[in-house]
């Protein structure tokens, strides 16, 4: 969501661009709801309520939002955490051995 720095976003442009709905409640989408406490919809609120990362260019008046995370946690950044796997001999290997070299990491989950 491209937001124009003001404020507050107006209620009807935050459910047209991400589905939530400001109720009585607080946001809601679905069958979640999140406490607001009455606060205007800032940025920073939604971005703190919803686990949505927020860049905002102050030179240019502009900030963007989104998308949510569903664990409530975002990524901030695009480093890769700080991992310690077996490597094929059962050995532990960490990709911080890696830095500073491309890599490709796949994962595969049975669920």
């Amino acid at each position: 969501m491209l937001i124009e720095r003001t404020d507050a976003i107006e209620p009807n442009e935050l459910l047209a661009h991400t589905g939530w709905e400001l109720k009585p409640e607080g946001l809601c989408k679905a069958d979640r709801c999140v406490p607001t406490g009455g606060a205007s919809l800032t940025p920073e609120l939604l971005s703190e309520k919803l686990g949505m990362a927020l860049v905002t260019d102050e030179e240019s008046g502009v900030s963007a939002l989104g998308p949510e995370s569903g664990l409530g946690g975002v990524l901030l950044d695009a480093r890769m955490p700080d991992l310690e796997l077996p490597d094929r001999h059962g050995r532990p290997f960490s990709l911080r051995s890696l830095r500073g070299t491309r890599f490709v990491m796949v994962a595969w989950a049975s669920w």
